[in-house]
């Protein structure tokens, strides 16, 4: 009783933030001559993920359901503005309800929902896209997963390793700043040509919301993870001889999707961390740099062009770390995905994929000299399918075996069913 009312409490909140933040948005702008313009300054939206679970073997057999809310407010200056190219964006994040992975007992997260409970700042930044020249920066809490190390055809799954690479999303403290818990960063793009782009980031070493419950930024010792990606994509109908300027990208890009994309990243901590694995605690413990990269692909095997109405991508993940002081020392990830095939509707998706995360030697052996009975690595297949009910309203059935949860040989191998549905307004 108690966690229903605190839900509807929290619920009638969100629905007051929401309505205040519709009606702000519905405004419009004002031109500088005092009109009222064509295009609004403040973007309002809302959306709600809930997975409804059912485990079998792992560590325990149950059912469960977790909930994400987020409630989400875009800034932007006009066009008509000498600021124009700047934008902010803050989100709010709540998630409630129980954790999949207690009962799956795997490393790689079954659920990309799943999180601690509660609310806190997702992300809250500030970006401006220099006009004519290809270059974008960004300051502020920064979900790092919103451009780094992601592939598009790979959202459909909901195994968490299809965000960010699991040897990456491991490492660090409190782990990089990605969901759900984020940190401030600089992020620097540029746009050398068309179908070419280069990242970087400069963050903080350890998350803005710590694992105890504080908050904290730029805290002494945290030290900084620096992260670099260069990207090379095709869009479609792409001819190469588009016009270089103005060249616009960034977050919340309204560039057309695209069909092809390699990407290399690399990314190290600054401050050394103590060895890998569960025997790790003693302060005497030698400490070792903490870096890795990655490299991931996507590629259109069939239905080309904006029109196409059937499509078939595949996609490939690959990822290594210092096994030294990151517990997964190489990942192997992968999958397709097929479009418009099913039920006659050109939206819906169905895809099969696998998501294989290798121990690093350093923390088996630490393991093993803990008691345990270390596996090798931790693989789980997935098939999911993804259907548009309504403009508003997606429903995601998904399978998913896992063998050797958490890379334990002693855990029975899991089989998890869920149901996604996501609303958005």
């Amino acid at each position: 009783m108690a966690s229903s009312m605190l839900f509807s409490t929290s619920a009638t909140r969100w629905r007051f933030l929401l309505a205040a933040c519709v009606t702000i948005g519905s405004a419009g702008s004002v031109a500088a001559d005092g009109s009222n313009a064509d295009e609004r300054t403040l973007v309002p939206s809302l959306s709600y993920d809930g997975d409804a679970a059912a485990v079998q073997g792992g560590k325990n057999d149950g059912a469960t359901y977790t909930g994400l809310l987020h409630l989400r407010l875009r800034w932007i200056v006009p066009t008509a503005s000498a600021w124009r190219g700047t934008s902010a964006f803050v989100d709010v994040r709540n998630i409630h309800g129980g954790h999949v992975s207690e009962l799956a007992g795997d490393a790689q997260g079954v659920s990309n929902v799943d999180g601690p409970d509660g609310s806190a700042v997702h992300e809250l930044w500030i970006q401006h896209n220099f006009q004519w020249s290809g270059v974008s920066l960004l300051g502020g809490i920064y979900d790092l997963n919103s451009e780094f190390d992601r592939l598009q055809a790979a959202g459909l799954f909901l195994n968490s390793s299809f965000g960010v690479t699991p040897e990456f999303a491991e490492s660090g403290t409190t782990g990089p700043s990605i969901f759900p818990r984020t940190a401030a960063a600089l992020r620097f793009s540029v746009k050398p040509w068309n179908g070419a782009l280069l990242r970087a980031a400069l963050v903080d070493g350890a998350s803005l919301e710590r694992p105890d419950g504080s908050h904290a930024l730029f805290k002494r010792g945290d030290g900084a993870l620096e992260v670099v990606e260069w990207s090379m994509l095709r869009r479609p109908d792409a001819t190469g001889d588009e016009p270089l300027v103005p060249r616009i990208f960034g977050r919340f890009s309204p560039l057309p999707t695209y069909e092809d994309k390699v990407a290399v990243g690399v990314w190290h901590y600054s401050k050394r961390l103590a060895e890998a694995g569960p025997a790790n605690a003693d302060p005497d413990t030698p400490r070792h740099d903490s870096e890795g990269g990655y490299v991931i692909g996507e590629w259109r095997l069939f239905g080309r062009g904006a029109d196409a109405k059937k499509r078939i991508s595949g996609f490939a993940q690959l990822g290594f770390a210092s096994p030294a002081t990151n517990r997964f020392g190489s990942y192997m990830g992968g999958g397709l995905v097929a479009t418009g095939w099913l039920f006659n509707k050109d939206s819906d998706q169905v895809g099969l994929s696998v998501a294989s995360a290798q121990e690093g030697s350093t923390y088996r052996r630490n393991a093993a000299l803990a008691g345990g009975r270390p596996a090798k690595a931790e693989t789980t297949w997935e098939l999911s399918y993804l259907d548009q009910v309504k403009s508003w309203l997606t429903l995601a059935p998904d399978l998913q075996l896992v063998n050797h949860p958490d890379a334990d040989a002693a855990l029975r191998n899991a089989l998890v069913l869920q149901l996604r549905s996501e609303i958005t307004f």
